[in-house]
This record gives C-alpha cells, structure tokens and sequence, in this order.
C-alpha cells in the first residue's frame, strides 16, 4: 500500500514510492530498460539519481540558475507518464496489485500516471486499486529554504501545479519584497499562467509590482502580464493591444538596467516578446526584425545562456519558414539543434519544414530523433504517420496513429487520420469507432463528417448521408473531399449531373487522381465520351 497525499513528498509521491521498489532489481537483470527510461525516472523520483544516470539530457541541467529560462509545457507530464508506465509494465511481475490510498489528495501528476497506467497496463499484468480515503499526514514542517529547492525543482520538471500549491506557501512564509520571496513570486505567476489561471497569476505579478522597487522586477512583471494577454490560448480573451503596453513597459525599463549582460539579455528578452505580439497582429516581417534585433544583443553575451539564443533561433526560423524562406529556417533550426541536440521540440520543426519541401527521408530522420531524444512524444508519431500516409505505407501509418492514441486519446487528428485510412481500407466498423470518439471530442468536427458521409454512403444510408455531407460542404466550402465525397454520393443517388458539379468542385479545389477517375465514371454516363477520356488520363487510368 502506497499513501499517495502530495504532503509532504510532492509530485510523483506513488511514482517514487513504486520506483524505489522496482528499479534496483531492474538494474540487475535488464539495465538496459532502465536507460531507457532515464529522464523519467529521474523526473519522478530523484532519490534514484545516483543510480539512474541520466543517459539523455537537455543542456538545461548544467546551467547556472539565471540561465535556465525554459518551463516545460503542462503536456510534459503526460509524456512522463507514458513512459514511467511503458517502464512498469516491462519492469512489474505479472499478477500483482498496486493499491494506493489518499487518491483523492494525490498530486496532478500522480492522479495523470495512475489514469494512464490503469488505461495501458492489463489488469493481468498489474491491477491498480485506488482508494480516495487515508490516514491525514503529519504537518509539513519545511521552511522557506526547503520550500525553494521543491519549487525550483518543479518548475524545470514542469509540475505546474505543485510550483502553483508550494510557491503560494512560500509566498506566505518569505518576507514580502525579499529575494527569496521574489523568486517564489516569479515561478508562482508563471505556473499559474501555464496552467491557464490568468486572473491568478495576474494577481501575484501585481503583488509582486506592489512590493517591488527594483527595476529588474518590475521588467519582470510587465513582460509576464504582457504574456499573459499574447499566449492566451483563446483568442477570444486575447487583448494584444494591453499586452503591447506591457511589454513596451518591459522594453523601457530593461534599456535602463545598469549591468551591460543583465541588459543585452533582459532586453533581447523583451524583444523576442514584443515579436510574439507582432506576429499575431499579423506582421510576421516586423517580429523577424525584432527577433533579429535580440540576436544580435544576445551576441553580446558570449558563451553565456545558450538557451536564450536557442530558442531566438527556433523562432527565427519559425518567421522565416512563414515567409517563405525555407533554406534560412532550416539553418536556423540546425543552429537550435546543434545548441541543445538533447531537446526534441525542434527536430519536429525541422522534420515538418523537411516534409513540407519534399524530403521525406530527412524528415522522418528527425521526426525518429525526436522520438529518441526522450519520453514518449505522440506528436512525433503522429507526424511520422502522416509521412507514411503519403508513401502509401498504410500498415505504418495505422501503427503510429494507434500509438498515439494509446499515449494520448484526446488526440483528435489521430481519430480524423485513422478513420479515413480505415475508411478506404473498407474497415468500416474500426472506421465507425473512430468517428464517434472523434466526434464526442469534437461535435461537428468537418473532417469527421466527410468520413462520417461517406461511411453513411458505404452502408446504404443515403440520406443520412446527404445531410452529413451538405453540413460538411456549409461548414467548409474549401474543403475538397466534402465536395468530392458528396459527388460519390450524388452518382450513387442517380443524380448524375449533380454528382458532375461536385466533383468538378472538388477538383478545383484539389486535383487528385480519384477525383478525376470519379468524375470520369460520371461524365461516361452522360455519355460525354470525349471529357471523360480526358479525366480517365488525368488520372492515369489505362
């Protein structure tokens, strides 16, 4: 029985517990699944560095604390998650039971794992029996100093909500305005934004405002609020125009620090902000300027924060490949890489360019990359599955696409892929479960609706099929396979001419062999031999 309440231990309370059974033996008898899963382990029970060493790894961990600026996004622990439960289900006898009590007072992180483990491990292999109730547990007697090392150390995990739970402790245990108290502030803010309570962090930024003279602070503060309007991921509450103010103030008193690296870094900082915001008020060509603007600030810098020019890098390139300059954008994200080989985030950025310019084989290199460089990413795969997609490799595809809903079922592309790969493979019933689960993410989802008609069209159900499909058409007018979909159903229906229009839409839109070789059934029924002969080697038909 492990007692899974985040007090005192924190996140990964029962991963810990489970891991510190599991890995010793491990070690003996297969070391080589214990590398494999490194970053996880050592992510969910540090107790075990010393005897995990850490085989992949980000720069991040060998810099100095000022330097480290990244914060993983809340998806991290998911990956974690996959790979902590691929590793105990390899590790785990066959037969046992895992019961954990204090469920209901578990952290995020291991209410995540116990949820994946109990979706991917079969019960015959362990079954996991939580209870919500237990004993309560002593009161945690860490101080401020304590509470600092679990926050730093969350924040660069990417425990968001523990950074969010202890950092408002330490608030309320360091002296306002002190250092100390400034760093819990700054972690605090920025968990709470991740974690999408904007209203929360706003309100620790504007404390920390109230306590604060120091200008470093206080352009601290206005870039976070500033950030807080621009990465809203509902552009409905996006105000970019308050977030340009907030980052102007930034910028402002940035250019009035007095140390020349705390400067060229803060500013070129700020400047890379202030691009985000151009860029979503539709001036790519201005963010490239300003993100050319902090790279040359930061080659004030020396050899210092590496990080910071790695990402000044991968957004570069981002700004580029947008403007149509691939060949810059792929030296960019080589350049990015090449600063931090041990971050994955950009082989997928250089593998989606790769593909976009014809390169397969260089693309799924890095997509595998990618997939190698740490714990189970489903994007990597779903990239690779839409690669094979276009080598007409289906069986891969299927493969990958059911691996990434294995890692992630609310992963709604994988569900849209799947069923038309499906679809046209006449697995109608597989093609059918995908639909639904597709659509109980998404209700009306176009994408889903074109297989769903098309499905409706296989089965019989023609006018279930029409209505679907005229939604599809309303809902997305340049979409061509809802045009060309609807074609198929319309010559199914005799309605000939009908079926004609749509496809010639379709075709319009997307000139694909199938359409032409559907148009051409059509138009030989209306007798129009000639046209007919025309789409018939348009679509290299013999």
């Amino acid at each position: 029985m492990i007692d899974g309440h985040r007090r005192p231990h924190g996140p990964y309370t029962v991963a810990s517990a489970l891991l510190h059974h599991l890995v010793p033996e491990v070690l003996e008898r297969s070391p080589e699944l214990v590398a494999a899963h490194d970053i996880e382990i050592r992510a969910a029970a540090p107790g075990l560095r010393d005897l995990v060493p850490a085989g992949r790894a980000t720069i991040d961990a060998s810099l100095p604390d000022d330097e480290r600026i990244l914060v993983p996004a809340p998806r991290r622990t998911l990956r974690l998650a996959n790979g902590l439960t691929e590793f105990v289900r390899e590790a785990v006898a066959p037969g046992r039971t895992l019961m954990v009590c204090n469920g209901a007072e578990t952290d995020p992180t291991d209410a995540e794992l116990l949820d994946v483990m109990t979706r991917r491990i079969p019960p015959e292999v362990l079954t996991v029996v939580v209870y919500e109730g237990g004993p309560a547990p002593a009161d945690d007697p860490r101080g401020p100093g304590a509470l600092w090392d679990l926050v730093d150390r969350c924040v660069h995990e990417g425990f968001l909500h523990a950074v969010a739970e202890a950092g408002r402790r330490g608030l309320e245990t360091a002296e306002p305005g002190g250092e100390l108290w400034w760093r819990f502030a700054q972690r605090t803010a920025t968990a709470l934004g991740g974690l999408g309570r904007i209203d929360e962090a706003r309100e620790v930024w504007a404390w920390a405002r109230r306590c604060s003279q120091d200008p470093a602070v206080h352009a601290a503060c206005a870039y976070g609020l500033a950030m807080l309007d621009a990465r809203d991921p509902d552009p409905e509450r996006r105000d970019l125009a308050r977030a340009r103010e907030w980052v102007n103030e930034a910028i402002a008193i940035s250019t009035l620090l007095r140390d020349p690296f705390e400067r060229a870094f803060k500013l070129g900082f700020d400047r890379n902000g202030l691009a985000l915001v151009e860029l979503r008020e539709g001036r790519p060509e201005a963010a490239l300027a300003l993100v050319e603007s902090a790279m040359e600030l930061a080659g004030e810098l020396g050899e210092r924060h590496p990080l910071h020019r790695m990402v000044l890098h991968a957004n570069r390139g981002r700004l580029l490949a947008a403007l149509g300059r691939t060949k810059e954008a792929l030296d960019d994200y080589t350049a990015a890489i090449a600063l931090d080989p041990g971050f994955p985030d950009h082989y997928l950025d250089r593998g989606n360019l790769l593909a976009k310019l014809g390169l397969p084989d260089e693309a799924l290199a890095d997509y595998e990359s990618a997939i190698r460089a740490g714990p189970p990413m489903p994007e990597a795969y779903y990239n690779r599955a839409e690669l094979r997609i276009a080598r007409d490799d289906t069986d891969g595809a299927l493969a990958d696409l059911g691996h990434v809903l294995e890692l992630d079922p609310g992963y709604l592309d994988a569900y849209i892929n799947r069923a038309g790969l499906l679809a046209a493979l006449e697995r109608d019933e597989e093609a059918w479960a995908d639909v639904r689960a597709g659509l109980a993410l998404a209700p009306g989802d176009v994408h889903l609706l074109v297989v769903l008609g098309q499905l409706e069209t296989t089965a019989g159900r023609l006018g279930d099929a029409h209505a679907t499909l005229d939604a599809a058409v309303a809902a997305a007018p340049g979409l061509a396979a809802a045009w060309g979909n609807r074609g198929v159903l319309r010559f199914a229906e005799g309605d000939i001419e009908g079926a004609v229009d749509d496809l010639s839409r379709a075709i319009t839109l997307d000139p694909q062999p199938d359409l032409y070789a559907n148009r051409a059934v059509a138009l030989r029924s209306l007798g129009r031999t000639a046209e007919a002969r025309t789409d018939e080697q348009r679509a290299s038909i013999p």
